[in-house]
């Protein structure tokens, strides 16, 4: 014991050995070999506050959850955290961020705080997963549509979103408007079914003047298929500064509108259908009432 303490006895002048060895680009094995320091808590202790050469770096798959770990340890966050959050041991967290300081121990309110956001997270995350589940297994049990089912929907869909006649307003002529483009594809398959040829439709876009106007028109002829021609102008709705829109972002392409030409006689079947329907779900209705 004596010789190791008299080997270290002049610590202050092999710390700087060890520094001006590592600033000239010496790994760990090199200084150690270069000094005699078999004592690696010693080691430790003459390098510290000094940064591993560029060369020793190795890269692997770990230098992003590294860099994180880092990133989210200079923030403040414990261990705890972090291993919540990038899914990786506490040891590799230790090894990564063991030479950053420690964070100020927060109130236990606000530990509380942040425990309960981590819980609703999860929560939000369970929610999420068992609404798709859902959204799954219905999507599983519609199956294939027969003619006829197709029928029905699209008479359905068409007056509750088509335009309709009025006993002040005679317009016997079939108009869609949607902004939805699954329905859209939905309805066109619907008037493929009935026999309406392409020809006779005609498309317009609604969209506000704030968003990307040429781009929805672009996604919409890509979405029916239809040559620009059979596209009239668009309309264009005025921004009011007073309102707050919800409707904005790259997923905003306003609304089509699909006019059928010479569509009076189709306008009479979608109503006659539909009070078939009506007529159809009242008889259906009768046994359950006293």
């Amino acid at each position: 014991m004596a010789h190791t303490h008299d080997k270290y006895a002049d610590f202050e002048n092999l710390r700087e050995q060890a520094i001006t060895l590592r600033r000239t680009g010496l790994s760990r094995r090199q200084i150690r070999d270069r000094l005699h320091v078999d004592n690696n808590d010693i080691l430790n202790r003459l390098l510290e506050g000094e940064p591993p050469p560029e060369w020793t770096k190795r890269p692997n798959a770990k230098d992003d959850l590294r860099d994180k770990a880092r990133e989210l340890r200079l923030q403040g966050w414990t261990y705890d955290r972090i291993q919540v959050e990038l899914g990786c041991s506490k040891s590799s967290i230790s090894l990564w961020v063991r030479d950053l300081p420690k964070p100020e121990r927060r109130a236990p309110s606000e530990q509380a705080k942040l425990a309960a956001g981590k819980r609703w997270e999860h929560e939000l995350a369970v929610r999420d997963e068992e609404r798709q589940r859902t959204k799954a297994a219905a999507t599983a049990e519609i199956g294939d549509l027969s003619d006829r089912e197709l029928f029905l929907l699209g008479v359905g869909l068409y007056w509750a979103e088509g335009t309709k006649d009025k006993p002040y307003d005679r317009r016997e002529n079939v108009t869609f408007v949607n902004s939805d483009p699954r329905m859209i594809e939905v309805f066109l398959r619907w008037l493929d079914l009935l026999g309406v040829e392409c020809d006779r439709l005609r498309y317009c876009v609604m969209i506000h003047e704030t968003a990307d106007v040429t781009g929805a028109e672009q996604y919409w002829a890509d979405l029916t298929g239809a040559d620009r021609s059979a596209f009239n102008k668009t309309t264009i709705k005025k921004h009011n500064p007073k309102t707050i829109r919800k409707n904005v972002g790259e997923s905003y392409r306003g609304c089509l509108t699909i006019k059928v030409r010479q569509s009076a006689e189709l306008y009479r079947r979608i109503e006659g259908a539909w009070y078939g329907i009506v007529l159809s779900a009242r008889g259906a209705d009768q046994p359950n009432r006293t």
